[in-house]
């Protein structure tokens, strides 16, 4: 079961799932006071209004940053059309709802953004875990 780890401004929670993330530093490049990856804990919430927060984690390509709104009145729900979109030297991104059917038949549905790996050495695939930055992936 992967871990997760919840950082709150008492408006919105952001949830990180460190086995989901790519490292692929959009968040650190588009809000560098909030997410701080060598500092402990490594999310500085308090660090930007909400909306900005929120725009923030939407940008994250592999989903391992979500959030909620902790107002349970707030029924804002997230709409996304379904878009594919290629990272240079990176993965493939699919953005919208999936149903994923594993070839072992196993399926699961995922939600918002999905990393699939392009450069064949995830140890996560069909996803990608990152390695295509170790292995100096061009495509």
């Amino acid at each position: 079961m992967s871990k997760t780890k919840n950082y709150s401004n008492n408006e919105v929670t952001i949830v990180w799932e460190p086995d989901k993330c790519i490292h692929s530093g959009i968040c650190v490049r588009g809000l560098g006071d909030v997410f701080k990856p060598k500092e402990k804990p490594w999310i500085k919430i308090d660090a930007a209004p909400t909306g900005d927060l929120v725009k923030q984690v939407k940008a994250c390509p592999s989903g391992a940053l979500s959030y909620f709104m902790n107002d349970k009145e707030d029924k804002t729900k997230e709409t996304l059309e379904t878009k594919v979109e290629v990272l240079e030297n990176g993965p493939l991104l699919v953005y919208g709802t999936l149903h994923v059917t594993h070839k072992d038949g196993n399926q699961e549905i995922k939600n918002k953004t999905t990393a699939f790996c392009r450069c064949g050495s995830s140890k996560n695939k069909p996803y990608c875990d990152g390695t295509h930055v170790k292995n100096d992936f061009v495509g």
